[in-house]
């Protein structure tokens, strides 16, 4: 973005003026505080997206991809194995970066500790994970104690770390390999997405989302997260085509229907809120991760402006 933040709502303001006159009524910007207060998220929302692009082509030290160091981060580690021709790794990187989250103030050391065994030796990378993903139930029960004191993100924060737990993390990995392995490895899985329903980056998105049904713990903010995170990254030929508001959206289907029909309690049906957003998006231009998390932070209050990490 090379224009100033003040600029930049302004014209986010501009433009959803626009939409409510020539596109579609927008009765929950029934206010100037209100179409400040959504542009400001729209402004917030589109800056997170734009980080993790840069991530995806700025240049990252190798100790970025080292668990024994405190400079790990999973998605910069994810962006230089993609670099290097290791897809399945970046992949699982990515996998561990959001089904862990970055905490607010440990930061990625959940995902370091256990991607990288406590310090090893080995690490649970992809191939170790793939070879004998019932390895790593064991191995998460003999290190709890020692993982105690981790948590996970605040976006995760009902996950667990029970390696007994039938939802715990050991089944959510049991549940990725069994999802990937019939594939044979990742890039073979988009190559048979592409032969069933095209090259069209919206296209494969909608089949990965819904195949992920497979996955454990991954529900609609954590397939929605980790899809458009391979997208953003440049590891995946993907992008959301909709907000998928039909899939247990809380937040972002409440912040549609008060911004579609004036009230989060509008008797406005989740497929017919995401056709709207769509024809909002060809006017706003910001994407549909965007404005779905616009959305969900904007209706917390939308005439006072709170900023919210994401």
């Amino acid at each position: 973005m090379s224009n100033s933040k003040d600029e930049i709502v302004e014209l986010f303001k501009k433009k959803l003026h626009e939409v409510d006159f020539n596109i579609i009524k927008l009765p929950g910007l029934s206010s100037d505080s209100h179409f400040d207060c959504l542009s400001r998220q729209l402004f917030d929302s589109r800056r997170r997206i734009d980080y993790v692009f840069h991530i995806r082509d700025a240049k990252h030290v190798a100790a970025r991809m080292e668990p024994i160091s405190d400079l790990f981060d999973p998605l910069k580690a994810a962006v230089l194995n993609s670099r290097a021709g290791k897809i399945d790794e970046a992949y699982w990187l990515v996998f561990i970066a959001i089904h862990f989250g970055k905490h607010s103030k440990n930061g990625w050391d959940l995902a370091r500790n256990i991607y990288g065994k406590l310090g090893g030796p080995g690490r649970w990378d992809w191939d170790t994970i793939v070879k004998d993903p019932t390895g790593f139930r064991p191995w998460l029960e003999a290190n709890e104690q020692n993982l105690k004191g981790h948590r996970f993100s605040n976006h995760r924060k009902y996950e667990s770390l029970q390696a007994a737990s039938a939802e715990g993390t050991a089944a959510v990995f049991e549940s990725y390999v069994r999802w990937v392995r019939p594939f044979g490895n990742h890039q073979n899985m988009i190559r048979e997405i592409h032969q069933k329903v095209g090259q069209n980056p919206h296209s494969v998105f909608d089949f990965l989302y819904r195949s992920m049904d497979d996955v454990r713990r991954f529900g609609r903010l954590g397939r929605f997260d980790f899809l458009t995170m391979l997208g953003k990254l440049g590891i995946a030929p993907i992008e959301p085509g909709s907000a998928y508001l039909w899939h247990n959206a809380t937040g972002p289907k409440k912040g549609a229907r008060l911004l579609l029909g004036g009230s989060s309690d509008a008797k406005i049906g989740p497929k017919a809120l995401d056709e709207k957003l769509v024809l909002i998006d060809g006017a706003l231009k910001v994407g549909m991760q965007a404005l779905e998390d616009s959305l969900c932070n904007w209706q917390k209050n939308p005439t006072h402006y709170e900023y919210f990490r994401g």
